[in-house]
């Protein structure tokens, strides 16, 4: 069981890209789900988390105020929409879903999720 990140890409500075995760073989809705970032070199991150009630909502420190994380029950979908993008955005994206938790704490705790598919890579670069 795989979730699927999808809407990666080549943007220039200040451009947007909305990453799509879709699950083909369960519920999205009975989750909450985090998009998770991985830059060469660094460590994977959390970036943002949406609850499975969609009350609760987490976004980093580095993302706040630009990124943005929604669900579409109809579609089974969760997506990040992401703008004034900067090259230190750059890093191949992942979502997942928390199987310990239905709601949003604070940061995403890596150990607390499952389902990881192969990600996509965006690329913020002039």
């Amino acid at each position: 069981v795989q979730l699927q990140a999808s809407g990666g890409g080549l943007v220039k500075p200040g451009g947007s890209l909305r990453l799509s995760c879709v699950a083909s073989e369960f519920t999205l809705d009975d989750y909450a789900i985090s998009w998770f970032r991985q830059a060469p070199g660094k460590e994977r991150e959390g970036v943002s988390c949406i609850s499975s009630s969609v009350r609760d909502t987490y976004y980093a420190d580095s993302v706040n105020g630009r990124f943005t994380i929604s669900r579409d029950r109809a579609k089974n979908t969760v997506y990040l929409q992401m703008d004034s993008l900067k090259p230190e955005d750059t890093a191949a994206y992942y979502c997942a879903a928390n199987l310990m938790r239905t709601r949003c704490a604070g940061p995403p705790i890596l150990h607390e999720y499952a389902y990881w598919g192969q990600g996509t890579l965006v690329t913020v670069s002039s």
